[in-house]
């Protein structure tokens, strides 16, 4: 007799979290796909359930210019070149990725002191909050630092991710030797 409980169940994050496949090859695919004379070094490749973000950087720039922003100007210039030069064949190797992967592939390029990101999802997320929680949000919204709950919510999740960059790389590490320790388990699974 088979049971339905979650014994010998050895995914991922809980029951909650539906399975992909695995990208942990991600950056060493990329990095044998990607054409050579893209980036000056390998990309930054960032991968989470539902999007693979490959952000590389272009060469310097050799001219000289009378400011910053003048400078920042060309940088976002330059990098407007790269993406449409490169847009097909990002477009190929996004389709491969996505099929191998499971996950949408989105691209940014970064060059002297300007990042900017192309077609990144914008995932939505449902969360239930209390009373205290909802105020601060409406906080953020009243003070208009936000323009919506939503808003206010992303703000706040990108100021933890901001200021608790060392603690959350931390628990990204035991997250990762939990999985170890759950693929090398026993399987408790009945026959």
């Amino acid at each position: 007799m088979r049971t339905h409980g979650h014994r010998g169940w050895k995914g991922r994050g809980g029951w909650q979290q539906a399975e992909v496949p695995s990208a942990e090859d991600a950056a060493a695919w990329f990095a044998g796909r990607l054409p050579d004379d893209w980036f000056v070094s390998a990309p930054e490749i960032t991968v989470d359930r539902e999007e693979i973000l490959i952000v590389g950087e272009l060469p310097p720039l050799a001219e000289q210019f009378d400011d910053d922003a003048a400078r920042a100007a060309a940088e976002s210039g330059r990098i407007s070149r790269f993406r449409e030069d490169t847009r097909e064949h990002r477009i190929e190797i996004a389709r491969q990725a996505e099929h191998r992967y499971g996950r949408k592939v989105a691209w940014g390029a970064r060059i002297g002191g300007t990042k900017e990101l192309f077609t990144t999802l914008s995932v939505p997320v449902m969360t239930r909050l209390r009373q205290p929680e909802r105020k601060v949000l409406d906080t953020l919204v009243d003070s208009g630092v936000a323009r919506s709950r939503s808003e206010a919510l992303a703000w706040a999740v990108r100021l933890v991710g901001e200021h608790a960059e060392s603690w959350l790389g931390e628990l990204r590490e035991a997250m990762s030797k939990v999985d170890d320790l759950r693929t090398k388990g026993p399987d408790l699974a009945q026959d």
